[in-house]
């Protein structure tokens, strides 16, 4: 089932429209698992960090022995010859995908060489501005890297995302404060998180047990050229139920304030609305 509408595949080497079947039982990334994707976004005639996506699919394949097919830049002129049919000011969600095809001798490690590449494009509107989540602890964890590939944006790693979004929606709130195997905060199920304490950014060291975004990368470096001071640390939950406020970054919504963290409140406040406000200037220098 999609995620979004009015959706547009590139397969073997042309546009189709509509949600088009691409992979066949007998493929390796159907009964193993071997998928990899990347989103990336249009929204207000603005693509930021298309490239830097198209690149990190490829890295992603890499991690996950699946050999890329199509250079980034390549990627990034597929994509922007697609999204040419939408409406303007339309927004779209931009999804780069391989998956390996046939399998080794023994059918579990990926042959290589022999990929399948589709690049998916499905209208979604962007959160408004204002919308906020509230998030809960979850009894699932991130994995490390000695035991999951958790330096690939992989399909599947995505199970266990879902047990934590599952479990949080199931008390009532709208995402989950995820641990790592150590106990300390990694991220949400869905997204990269931010705390801000005393006028200062606080989001989770990149230790190796989530990947560590664009988008964060991004807002990193926008709030310190602009004159914050953010720091990536080691950081507990009772840090977060300390915070003065606390924000997801992400492709899908670039910024997300959390009302909440269960039983703790939190304010929609001007670090938030900050963090918004320099990412979407720097945006309108990305136009399509």
């Amino acid at each position: 089932m999609s995620f979004g509408k009015n959706i547009r595949t590139y397969f073997e080497g042309e546009w189709h429209e509509g949600d088009i079947p691409v992979m066949r039982a007998a493929d390796h990334g159907l009964w193993q698992g071997s998928s990899v994707f990347d989103g990336a976004r249009l929204f207000d005639g603005l693509v930021p960090d298309l490239d830097a996506h198209c690149a990190r699919v490829n890295r992603s394949a890499e991690a996950l022995m699946i050999t890329p097919t199509i250079a980034a830049d390549e990627m990034v002129e597929i994509a922007r010859e697609g999204l040419k049919k939408y409406a303007k000011g339309a927004a779209v969600y931009i999804r780069p995908m391989y998956w390996a095809i046939h399998g080794s001798d023994l059918g579990v490690a990926p042959a290589p060489g022999v990929t399948g590449f589709a690049l998916c494009l499905e209208e979604m509107p962007m959160p408004p501005a204002d919308a906020t989540t509230t998030l809960a602890t979850t009894s699932f964890r991130r994995p490390v890297l000695a035991d999951n590939v958790c330096n690939a944006k992989a399909g599947c790693l995505y199970p266990n995302n879902a047990r934590m979004l599952v479990e949080a929606q199931r008390k009532g709130f709208g995402n989950a404060l995820v641990q790592d195997a150590l106990g300390n905060v990694a991220e949400t199920a869905t997204a990269n998180v931010w705390m801000v304490k005393d006028g200062e950014y606080f989001t989770p060291v990149a230790n190796g047990t989530f990947l560590a975004g664009l988008t964060r990368k991004r807002h990193m470096g926008l709030l310190r050229d602009a004159g914050y001071t953010v720091h990536e640390a080691v950081l507990t939950l009772d840090d977060f139920r300390t915070a003065d406020e606390v924000f997801l970054t992400g492709n899908f919504a670039k910024v997300t304030p959390a009302a909440g963290f269960e039983d703790v409140k939190y304010a929609h406040g001007p670090f938030t609305k900050k963090a918004r406000e320099l990412y979407m200037d720097w945006a309108l220098s990305r136009p399509l």
